[in-house]
């Protein structure tokens, strides 16, 4: 019971409680298959011998986060008076430090022709148009995008207002750009959605029809619609969703915009977060590349 309180009630957040869970998985099988078949048999060498063997097969902030799941639940399981000690507490993780992110990002040209590629003649066209230009504009991560309600999307002072619902239980409220304005009233109009306040702002399309489903759209969904789109506007750069959060940052650096507020708006709590979403400096990078003149 101890065990399945940790991933009910300690851990809020979908996408952590199942990552948590795969790796408290992954390695409780890696014991048993070792002759570990409880947890007081389970002792550091083990943990460092699993941390050792995915250092093969896994990039470095892979296996720290694993570390992290299984430390944080063998914590939790000390409290809990089920195990004695902590055996992965005295375990390092593989060194690792970076000032760049992964997140692939695309120049202002590129995220333009993605969104005037999207042909807006249909539901799930205005639909898809709407979700991409609101991760680019208002740097949203595709968790809080695909659970907003319609009631999320409102007027403030005449312009037109989002309310992003983030990580750890904040509410991010921001001004909409104009065009993302054009987007999001283009679409609740065609969906019909002004009168159902507490719907899915974005759903999926029912099989066979050109109406929405009442279904939010799922995370999966969202990545293979962004693929397709992609494809046709000929986007050479492998992009996934958080791609436009990062693009939108940058943008937003580029011509003036501050960390600090930068750092608002993506609703991180350090601005080392989102520096690790600007690529000003790959413009710079570029540029002295070209000097070797052969």
């Amino acid at each position: 019971m101890r065990f399945l309180e940790f991933f009910t009630a300690q851990i809020r957040n979908p996408n952590t409680r199942r990552s948590y869970a795969k790796a408290a998985i992954e390695f409780l099988q890696w014991c048993e298959a070792r002759g570990a078949t409880t947890f007081s048999l389970i002792t550091p060498i083990h943990v460092a011998g699993w941390i050792e063997e995915m250092t093969h097969t896994h990039s470095a902030p892979t296996v720290k986060q694993r570390l992290a799941a299984v430390r944080h639940l063998f914590d939790w399981l000390v409290v809990g008076h089920v195990m004695d000690t902590n055996p992965a507490h005295s375990v390092r993780g593989p060194a690792h430090s970076h000032r760049r992110g992964k997140t692939p990002v695309l120049a202002p040209e590129e995220a333009r022709q993605l969104l005037d590629s999207i042909s807006t003649d249909t539901l799930i066209g205005k639909r898809d148009r709407a979700l991409i230009g609101l991760m680019t504009y208002t740097f949203a991560r595709i968790g809080a995008a695909r659970t907003m309600e319609v009631r999320d999307v409102y007027v403030q002072n005449r312009r037109l207002w989002v309310r992003l619902h983030e990580k750890v239980g904040k509410n991010v409220e921001l001004p909409c750009h104009h065009s993302l304005e054009t987007y999001l009233e283009a679409y609740i109009e065609a969906a019909n959605l002004k009168d159902a306040p507490r719907a899915p702002l974005f759903q999926t399309v029912s099989k066979g029809t050109a109406s929405l489903s009442g279904n939010p759209l799922p995370q999966q969904s969202a990545y293979a619609m962004i693929q397709r789109r992609a494809k046709v506007a000929g986007i050479q750069t492998t992009i996934g969703n958080h791609t436009f959060r990062a693009t939108g940052i940058t943008a937003y650096l580029k011509n003036g915009g501050t960390l600090e507020k930068a750092a608002h708006m993506a609703n991180h709590s350090s601005t080392r977060t989102t520096q690790l979403y600007d690529r000003r400096s790959d413009d710079v990078s570029l540029d002295e590349v070209e000097r070797i003149l052969i």
